[in-house]
């Protein structure tokens, strides 16, 4: 018996068996089932896939014997691995140098051998698709091929695991840093919420006891102050909103009227400019997450206040109920979104650039806050706009 050699580029060869996973790993069907089917072509009783280790021959799949590894310096698929051509043969190891006093030979009559390299992408031989026979014998041409072609299907099974893992694993990553960043957000957001509301208290405080005492650009410094405390403090909420949707979204279903929701809602907004809010006709019975979608009507309805230029502001709400879901449309006749904002206009942070009608600019946080939480609930959201002439949002949610 000759014990195989090992390859020039054994360690390199060894990281790339060892980047796949698979060794000591359980047997798989998908694996089984080439052993299985490849032993039946060849008319074989014995067919393994296998990765060459260190010292041993893993058997990924091992059709045909007990065991699911064997000493490499005894294995036949060692010296496989080293043949440059197509398929490794042995026809009948009891007259071959390098196996006939083998253990595999001497106690198992393993006589007859093929084998086929499992090369990977980058050139490396990971181990074997092979056959064994019990009596001497040869392969015809189509079993051949068929072992050849079934070896190329192997290792597209390993390097589809191996992306798949990797994925897994960057998930897994995006996750964490996602939760981290949520985290983060969180406790910085409150951490700023209680300075910012010092900032507005106190200038009021400031203007109310010494603002007889400074000129007019000095109150103007000081409703700067407040203002701009505002604009942060509701870019805080909404950000605080955007990484807690999902938190909102995963509430337990309620069953409400829709009409309750939207009466209910306009009072919270406690509107004081001439408005008119059309509500649908018909109420409906609904099942579904109340505190999602006051969010995601609060938010749009809203948007369509402030960005409004008109007198009188007009807001049409619509809502439907077909084939498992609840239809809104909310459409109002505000300043509109230019053309080519639209494809933008549920990014995070985008924004059309408009200022609204107390003159302040968005900071493109809630309509991303509806999109994800209206995604959440299986559902989808479209805008058409016309500039001048107002915008209309349509959405739906799966009824639960």
């Amino acid at each position: 018996m000759i014990a195989p050699q090992f390859p020039v580029d054994e360690p390199h060869r060894m990281a790339a068996v060892k980047s796949y996973n698979m060794l000591d790993t359980l047997p798989e069907k998908d694996f089984d089932n080439i052993t299985e089917l490849i032993a039946s072509i060849c008319d074989v009783p014995i067919s393994l896939v296998t990765l060459i280790d260190a010292d041993r021959n893993f058997l990924k799949s091992h059709f045909g014997v007990p065991f699911n590894e064997s000493p490499r310096n005894i294995s036949f698929c060692g010296h496989a691995i080293l043949d440059e051509t197509n398929i490794f043969i042995v026809e009948d190891a009891r007259k071959d140098p390098r196996f006939k006093d083998n253990p595999l030979v001497k106690d198992m009559n393993a006589i007859f051998y093929a084998g086929v390299r499992l090369i990977n992408p980058e050139g490396y031989p990971l181990g074997t698709l092979c056959v064994f026979d019990v009596k001497p014998r040869s392969l015809t041409k189509s079993q051949k091929k068929a072992l050849i072609a079934m070896a190329y299907q192997v290792v597209n099974l390993f390097e589809a695991r191996k992306r798949n893992r990797i994925l897994m694993e960057v998930q897994q990553e995006l996750e964490e840093k996602n939760e981290e960043l949520k985290n983060f957000a969180g406790i910085v957001s409150h951490d700023m919420k209680m300075p910012l509301a010092n900032m507005i208290i106190t200038s009021d405080m400031l203007r109310s006891k010494y603002g007889n005492l400074l000129d007019d650009q000095g109150n103007e410094y000081l409703n700067y102050i407040k203002q701009s405390s505002f604009t942060l403090s509701e870019y805080i909420t909404g950000l605080l909103e955007h990484y807690e949707s999902d938190k909102t979204a995963s509430l337990t279903d309620e069953v409400f009227d829709s009409h309750d929701l939207l009466e209910e809602m306009i009072e919270l907004l406690n509107i004081n400019i001439d408005c008119e809010i059309n509500l649908p006709e018909k109420n409906i019975e609904m099942h579904a997450n109340r505190s999602a979608l006051e969010q995601i009507i609060l938010n749009l309805v809203t948007n369509s206040l402030k960005y409004n230029d008109k007198k009188r502001i007009k807001i049409d709400i619509e809502c439907t109920e077909a084939n498992g879901f609840y239809n809104f449309s909310i459409a109002d006749n505000g300043m509109g979104i230019p053309k080519n904002k639209l494809n933008r206009i549920f990014d995070l942070f985008a924004t059309t650039g408009k200022l609204d009608r107390n003159g302040k600019k968005g900071n493109g946080i809630g309509l991303s806050t509806v999109k994800k939480l209206i995604k959440k609930l299986n559902g989808e959201i479209d805008v058409s706009s016309e500039l001048g002439k107002g915008t209309t949002f349509h959405f739906s949610i799966k009824k639960n």
